[in-house]
């Protein structure tokens, strides 16, 4: 057996970062920015009303008070979209709207929560004095035009794509999201609703896997069940390679396993079968797959049959890789030291045990974990309520308010 170090080092070492392309902001959601954004404009490009009021000379309402307030004339108004070419004087108003341009001349608001409107708005009734720049939001207040807005390997979200469209970034440069195959092989498997026949099972691990990929950021592309003939998974196999960056497979990479995906990925591709020390999830394969002689490698991940091996091989060595593969700054998932509420018993075996756990954050500020339960390679129905991966260390396991690193899968 080798350690999971050893493994995902493998894994990283043969997925390269894909090649940058161009996209509308709005489709940049979730990419990795390839190039530094420059911000072509400032923002906001005018100086502008933070509330809605009154913009005034702040001197002429010095004195303005609950007690005693002053009436100004209103000569004026301008709404978000508007403008007005009124130079304002001193002892005037103009009413405003939150986002308008500030008029000529005047250098503060009047919020309207401090004013009263006099003889039907031709006036109005200032019971609170302001200072020069009150409420007022000045031109490149946010960003100034020219500077570095985000760096490359800036991480879009939905907040920064607004950000991008704010400063007319329409188009921006980005590493290509990753299109990732995924299928399941196995004349067992069911997914169409049928009644099941002696023999047969549910097919779960494609659902569950088609899920992960899109969750690490790729597009997840569904290729179905393959029957076991060697023939037909080749040409899908094949297929796949010529029109995807990546394959996800399930089953039949156990030591002394006969199945069609060993033979024809033995055959095909080149692949390193692995045995990792690890519980569960301890069999692993990964290689590079080519269309054709020549033709470019994409690298194929063959995961485990149990499902909840799947999920765990899939967390530990393919997720970190297509996340690579995306660009991505941060290819691991989050990991924290968490306090065991309750044991986590194990036997020893010479392999970490990655045991699923439900994950909360304690009185004392720290994350807390428990068991979901059911540990079992093919126990999906408990691992599919955990939110974290507990890594147990070779030995008896961890006592009841122990330590242990533990890999959140979210958080909340």
């Amino acid at each position: 057996m080798i350690p999971i170090d050893e493994a995902r080092a493998h894994v990283l070492s043969h997925c390269a970062v894909l090649p940058v392309v161009e996209v509308p902001c709005r489709a940049a959601v979730g990419m990795v920015l390839a190039a530094p954004v420059v911000a072509g404009e400032d923002v906001p490009p005018f100086a502008n009303s933070a509330v809605d009021g009154y913009a005034v000379v702040a001197a002429s309402v010095a004195g303005a008070s609950a007690g005693a307030p002053l009436v100004l004339p209103v000569v004026g108004e301008v709404a978000a979209g508007g403008y007005t070419d009124r130079v304002l004087q001193p002892g005037e108003a103009i009413r405003i709207m939150t986002g308008a341009p500030m008029p000529a001349g005047a250098d503060a608001i009047v919020m309207v929560e401090d004013t009263e409107r006099v003889d039907g708005g031709a006036q109005v009734a200032i019971s609170k004095a302001v200072q020069a720049g009150d409420s007022l939001r000045g031109a490149g207040d946010d960003v100034r035009a020219g500077t570095v807005l985000y760096p490359a390997g800036t991480v879009v979200t939905p907040a920064v794509a607004g950000m991008l469209a704010g400063v007319n970034a329409a188009v921006v440069q980005v590493v290509r999201r990753p299109q990732v195959a995924v299928l399941s092989t196995g004349d067992e498997l069911v997914d169409d609703g049928s009644p099941l026949q002696p023999g047969q099972i549910r097919e779960s691990n494609r659902t569950v896997l088609l899920g992960l990929v899109a969750e690490a950021g790729c597009e997840a592309v569904d290729l179905g069940i393959v029957r076991d003939d060697e023939a037909e998974l080749e040409r899908v196999l094949l297929d796949a390679a010529a029109r995807f960056d990546a394959v996800v497979t399930s089953g039949g990479v156990s030591m002394g396993d006969y199945d069609v995906v060993k033979a024809v990925l033995g055959r095909i591709a080149t692949m390193r079968w692995m045995q990792i020390a690890i519980k569960p999830a301890k069999p692993f394969a990964f290689g590079m797959l080519a269309a054709a002689p020549g033709a470019r490698e994409i690298p194929v991940f063959g995961l485990p049959g149990n499902p909840v091996s799947s999920l765990v091989s899939f967390e530990l060595l393919a997720r970190p890789a297509l996340r690579q593969m995306t660009g991505h700054p941060v290819i691991q998932r989050p990991t924290v030291a968490a306090v065991a509420d309750a044991g986590l018993a194990r036997r020893p075996d010479g392999k970490i045990h990655f045991m699923r756990v439900f994950a909360s954050f304690g009185e004392d500020g720290r994350v807390h974990v428990t068991s979901v339960g059911a540990q079992g390679s093919h126990q999906l129905a408990a691992t599919s309520m955990a939110n974290a991966i507990a890594e147990v260390p070779d030995g008896d396991g961890v006592p009841a308010g122990g330590t242990v690193r533990t890999i959140l899968l979210s958080v909340g």
